[in-house]
């Protein structure tokens, strides 16, 4: 591991496991990210998010919120509109999951193997493998990585149906548990399927903390 202080890019999505970033899974990488002695910056997309629900009854509501308004609850106000990512200032980049990833970061969730990348977030995937710099995606971001940069190897937990979708453009897909990661050691990335799985908060913590200490690793 290298003996400097690294820098950590996290994206997120928004505020919450179904219509932004899984709250457990954001929070937990940054904790597991400060207990390495690392540094973290937080980044989101200044952008409308796809949906709003009412996490009590799962309806859609009316409502418009910002994916960067939102994800500064989970960072205590403490990010950066995605716009002024640079890769030159960053060693390893995250992405936690939940849906707002697949509704406000691409458009998995409606367009599925169809799917478009915001365009701020492929651009920060492709300049950080570029430059040989380490990439982590958790639970279904990995949908984004297996998009932008196709003949990777991701874990999507066990979705049969999802590692069908990215199988076909060249991903290698690889079912593991919410313990669990996945390294391609050759494209310098590492994933693990979170909530993917019907998994318990400790399950989910061990798997994000293998994966940030990896990466670190990578550098």
């Amino acid at each position: 591991m290298s003996q400097k202080v690294l820098r950590l890019a996290v994206i997120l999505a928004g505020c919450g496991n179904k219509d932004g970033s899984e709250i457990h899974e954001s929070v937990l990488t940054l904790l597991s990210i400060d207990r390495t002695g690392h540094q973290y910056q937080c980044f989101a997309p200044d952008v409308p998010q796809g949906r709003v629900l009412n996490f009590l009854t799962n309806e859609e509501m009316k409502e418009k919120r910002n994916v960067l308004l939102e994800s500064a609850r989970i960072a205590r106000s403490k990010i950066k509109p995605l716009s002024d990512f640079d890769q030159q200032d960053f060693d390893i980049l995250i992405f936690p999951g939940g849906s707002g990833v697949a509704y406000n970061l691409c458009t998995f969730a409606v367009d599925g193997g169809r799917m478009t990348v915001l365009p701020q977030v492929e651009a920060s995937v492709r300049a950080m493998h570029e430059a040989g710099k380490p990439i982590g995606a958790l639970c279904i971001s990995p949908v984004i990585i297996a998009q932008v940069l196709k003949e990777v190897s991701v874990t999507f937990g066990k979705d049969e149906k999802i590692n069908a979708i990215f199988q076909k453009s060249g991903a290698k897909t690889v079912n593991t548990d919410a313990r669990s990661i996945v390294i391609d050691h050759d494209n310098k990335i590492v994933t693990t399927p979170c909530y993917m799985l019907d998994a318990r908060i400790s399950e989910i913590s061990e798997g994000i903390e293998k994966l940030v200490q990896q990466l670190i690793r990578m550098v």
